[in-house]
């Protein structure tokens, strides 16, 4: 068995040709761009390239795989350099009896089955070329098509406070899925595993930590790491199910209080607010907030501190690279050039040699970051938190 650095969340911005996938998204974010990326300058194993549904991509990949730069595995999922792909789509769904809507992450194994969801999926969006529409399907009907492709469902970000299972829809999964067909949920970048643990319901879940990365700088800024014995799409199915020795053996997330949805914020004052008394903003007393997932799990969660279950992985606190003081684009460049991925630097380059190169008070903060000591300014209603030492 083998570990392995792993970000399976990542948007298409634009097609090869152009075409808009994810609207939010940028530009740059071309599927071509997006492994060459992972690859030469993240260091990442394996990602998840979502939005793979869309024709213009599926054709670009068809042409890659003629041209030699990509090929199938046999046990499911894409080979580029020393980087996996695994082909995924986002889709939106509405429960209608909660007048709520959620976001689910769908993957599957082989070229062959995203071509057949793709066309399926073209019959129950209004623009199946572009990212995240919302289907006009059941949760029941996509959990069946889904289990007979042989791929995976993961409920998406599932504490933001805006299309997600608990952030804006539900206290319990149950309520509107078979959880026992999901082995997965992602926690998103508000929430760690001890927020997510006071949720009973998650011990039995795996979690997944991943960039939901909307422009190229932010891939791998949450990601995991896993024991496989190789990768592939049936080792990381494995992994997530906990089966056959496979597994994730640590998540690496933002601390939540760097999240933009960790805390409730006034949309009148736009001030933090950590306990909203009477339903009404402390500061303004305006009654309308953008609300926090540090608060929400105060309504939700089953306990009052987090029960981690045995085969509960660490989960590592992890400022982004970009997100270092006085880090810029040429330090940044400089560090690459010495150490290659960023994957290195964050993990195995030792402070003398990152001395050697960007200087001790930028040595010293990546050291401290992978110890888990940076201070932090909270964030919320929409906005990142920050590093203030």
């Amino acid at each position: 068995m083998n570990e392995y650095f792993a970000d399976l969340h990542i948007h298409i911005g634009r097609t090869y040709k152009g075409q808009a996938v994810k609207i939010t998204a940028s530009k740059t974010l071309t599927f071509s761009h997006i492994m060459e990326e992972a690859s030469e300058r993240k260091g990442l194993d394996m990602i998840g390239i979502i939005d793979m549904h869309s024709p213009q991509v599926l054709e670009e990949v068809d042409e890659l795989i003629s041209a030699g730069r990509v090929r199938e595995l046999a046990d499911g999922g894409l080979q580029y350099k020393n980087t996996v792909i695994m082909m995924g789509s986002e889709v939106e769904l509405r429960f209608e009896p909660l007048q709520c809507s959620a976001h689910f992450l769908v993957y599957v194994p082989t070229l062959n089955r995203m071509k057949e969801f793709s066309s399926w999926l073209a019959t129950k969006v209004k623009n199946v070329h572009l990212s995240t529409q919302r289907m006009y399907a059941s949760m029941p009907e996509l959990q069946d098509k889904v289990k007979n492709w042989n791929g995976l469902i993961i409920p998406a970000h599932i504490f933001t406070p805006f299309k997600s299972v608990y952030g804006n829809c539900t206290h319990s999964m149950k309520n509107i899925m078979d959880t026992r067909l999901i082995p997965a949920v992602e926690l998103g970048l508000s929430s760690d595993s001890d927020m997510a643990d006071c949720l009973n319901e998650l011990h039995e879940k795996t979690f997944v930590t991943n960039s939901d990365a909307h422009s190229l700088p932010k891939i791998g800024r949450e990601y995991q790491k896993l024991r496989m014995n190789g990768c592939s799409f049936t080792e990381w199915e494995d992994a997530l199910w906990r089966r056959n020795g496979r597994g994730i053996t640590a998540n690496y997330g933002l601390h939540p209080k760097l999240g933009k949805y960790h805390l409730t914020r006034c949309a009148a004052c736009e001030e933090l607010v950590r306990e909203e008394a009477a339903e009404r903003c402390p500061c303004c007393g305006h009654s309308t907030f953008i609300r926090g997932v540090f608060n929400r799990l105060q309504d939700i969660a089953d306990s009052s501190h987090p029960i981690h279950p045995p085969h509960r992985p660490s989960y590592i606190h992890q400022v982004p690279l970009e997100f270092i003081p006085k880090l810029g684009p040429k330090k940044m460049k400089e560090l690459l050039q010495h150490f290659g991925t960023e994957m290195n630097i964050l993990h195995h380059v030792s402070e003398q040699e990152l001395t050697s190169v960007a200087g001790e008070m930028i040595a010293s903060l990546i050291v401290k970051n992978r110890q888990g000591v940076m201070q932090l300014q909270e964030g919320g209603g929409g906005r990142y938190g920050k590093v203030i030492n």
